[in-house]
């Protein structure tokens, strides 16, 4: 971590250039004002493919155990990063064998950036590497820190929850609505680790979203951790999501196939989803293997309001809106084959 690689890392995850196409960013699945997520239900790649997966918040991924929706092998940034760079199925950044050497070129021909990577890298001949675009591009996301929302103000005596929300933090951290088990950490999550932490957690869950055919199944490819271990156990078992900004995160779920906070307030009510018809019809609420913390729970209307009024007191809207993690470009990335004078930092 170096202030240098953090604005280094911040340029990068902006600058289109980084794309095969010239088109694409970090940032294009990745946008601020949502807390870094992109408002849709799945992310679009460089070539119009859509990846099978919700983009994800970057929000203090520094402090998550496992970096995807359902990869338990995914455990530092550098590495995750390969797959939207490199992946071709979904293709995402579509950089490849046949166009690193000119995406790279992008980079090299521009001055400012070969200093920019000589500050951040010192001391190595060739400093402009994919390796530390990289690793750049980590630090960055590991300095997007949101810790200023109005519950964290409100741990700290500077500010005051009105009585709804103060009923919907007694449900979400009580026996009744029980949401805490999976969503218990300072993060909201439960794969929180940090420095001192003597063993990491990295529990996954089916949540009853979908039981195809009254087995249990999931639709492929998103099947959970499923698809990496190919046990019948880890079928539709995902990552539990940091609940920070959650209210601006719609829609949510690892398929984005819930569309308000609202809905995904009633699934959990409900024990499961029961989807009646269409090629996914199935009742998850009976999905053999649903975790056994995902059963009915009987909250009125004014509880079910309370606890979503808690959820949206964890929106930290500095982070929303602040300078340190903004678009250095205004929103115009140069394009392939513009001299551009890149930004100050």
């Amino acid at each position: 971590m170096s202030e240098s690689r953090f604005q280094l890392g911040r340029k990068l995850f902006y600058d289109t250039r980084l794309s095969g196409n010239g088109k694409e960013s970090c940032a294009s699945c990745h946008l601020q004002r949502l807390a870094f997520t992109d408002g849709r239900k799945l992310g679009v790649g460089a070539t119009g493919q859509n990846t099978p997966r919700n983009a994800p918040s970057i929000a203090n991924v520094s402090w998550r155990a496992t970096l995807t929706w359902a990869n338990p092998a995914m455990v530092t940034l550098e590495r995750q990063m390969e797959a939207p760079l490199f992946g071709e199925d979904p293709i995402e950044m579509g950089v490849n064998d046949k166009n690193r050497k000119e995406i790279l070129s992008r980079f090299a021909n521009d001055a400012t950036y070969r200093q920019d990577f000589a500050a951040a890298f010192p001391g190595e001949a060739e400093p402009l590497t994919f390796g530390n675009i990289i690793k750049a591009i980590a630090v960055f996301e590991r300095g997007a820190v949101s810790a200023n929302s109005k519950y964290d103000l409100y741990l700290q005596g500077k500010a005051t929850l009105t009585p709804e929300e103060i009923r919907g933090k007694d449900l979400f951290f009580g026996e009744k609505a029980e949401c805490h088990h999976c969503h218990g950490s300072v993060n909201f999550d439960d794969q929180f680790y940090h420095a001192k932490s003597r063993g990491v957690e990295t529990p996954f869950h089916n949540t009853g979203l979908y039981n195809l055919d009254k087995d249990g199944s999931y639709p492929a490819p998103n099947r959970g951790v499923y698809e990496n271990t190919h046990k019948p156990e880890d079928m539709g078992t995902f990552r539990a999501p940091s609940l920070r900004n959650i209210a601006v995160t719609a829609p949510y779920m690892h398929d984005g196939s819930v569309a308000t906070l609202e809905d995904a307030v009633e699934i959990y009510a409900a024990g499961g989803r029961n989807l009646k018809e269409g090629p996914l019809a199935g009742d998850g609420r009976h999905n053999p293997n649903k975790s056994a913390l995902i059963v009915p729970i009987d909250l009125s209307e004014q509880e079910k309001s309370d606890l979503i009024a808690f959820l949206k007191t964890l929106t930290d809207e500095s982070f929303l809106s602040s300078p340190r993690f903004s678009d250095p470009w205004n929103g115009a990335s140069p394009s392939i084959g513009v001299s551009v004078v890149t930004p100050p930092h």
